[in-house]
């Protein structure tokens, strides 16, 4: 399968400005032949968000902006991966959803590690590690940004069958790298396909580094590495998954009974 990774450039945090924005992107991927468009971290509103842009970027699952985006999918004939702001009534997540090319919903995470004070003072962390859809016949999981440097969460995408694993990312200057080295290493050490897709520029004093990329499990990557809007076509093919988890069995391997009995306190617990 065929997907596309939209390095989208920082600008107006108008929602329906970027809406807009999205659904030319999404149109050129699906004309580039890609059967899913992944997008950045919170891409309703862009990151982090003012409150006034948080007040008007946030609702539920089958809120508006979401809707937008089912009928950005429909219309350009693509899956979508987007960030929003999550508003369940009670709370407000930074989230993630999957939505077919008929613009059905197919699955919605919430980031559970939350990265310092610009995520801590605006949202709530999930509660649920693995979240998987099928795309185009591939079992597809989600994290965001924070959540791909804890090797525990990627380990269990590898362990529940993900073969894709797509973190829309706001990675920030100096931590390039992340892209460069973590990111390939978690999709080599857990055997799957990482779609790590980052906005570019400036916005409310965060420099954001780019380098959006797609990690494959044999230790080969495609990375954007212009500093500058971009979208990144790669090709997912499940049979390099397959090979990968046979030349390497690190999954088959793995020896658990050895960290079960390790106190809470070394962070095994």
């Amino acid at each position: 399968m065929r997907i596309a990774c939209w390095q989208a450039a920082c600008g107006s945090p108008d929602v329906t400005h970027l809406l807009g924005r999205l659904r030319a992107v999404a149109r050129r991927a699906a004309e580039a032949g890609a059967e899913l468009l992944v997008a950045p971290e919170m891409t309703v509103g862009g990151y982090p968000l003012r409150p006034g842009t948080l007040a008007q970027a946030s609702g539920p699952v089958d809120g508006a902006h979401c809707m937008t985006v089912s009928q950005i999918a429909r219309e350009c004939g693509i899956a979508i991966v987007h960030g929003w702001p999550e508003d369940d009534g009670s709370s407000v997540y930074n989230a993630a959803r999957v939505v077919s090319s008929e613009g059905v919903t197919l699955a919605a995470y919430r980031k559970a590690h939350l990265f310092g004070e610009v995520d801590s003072s605006r949202f709530r962390p999930g509660a649920q590690g693995v979240v998987q859809a099928s795309v185009g016949g591939l079992t597809v999981g989600l994290l965001i940004c924070y959540d791909v440097e804890f090797p525990e969460a990627v380990r269990a995408h590898a362990m529940a069958g993900t073969q894709l694993l797509v973190v829309p990312t706001a990675l920030m200057q100096p931590w390039e790298f992340v892209a460069r080295t973590l990111v390939p290493a978690r999709a080599f050490e857990s055997q799957l396909y990482v779609a790590y897709t980052n906005w570019i520029g400036e916005h409310q004093g965060l420099r954001f580094c780019g380098l959006t990329t797609v990690a494959a499990p044999d230790g080969t990557r495609l990375t954007l590495e212009e500093p500058a809007e971009g979208l990144l076509l790669a090709e997912i093919d499940p049979a390099v998954v397959a090979k990968a988890r046979s030349a390497t069995p690190y999954l088959h391997d793995r020896r658990p009974e050895l960290y079960e009995g390790l106190p809470a306190r070394l962070g095994f617990g």
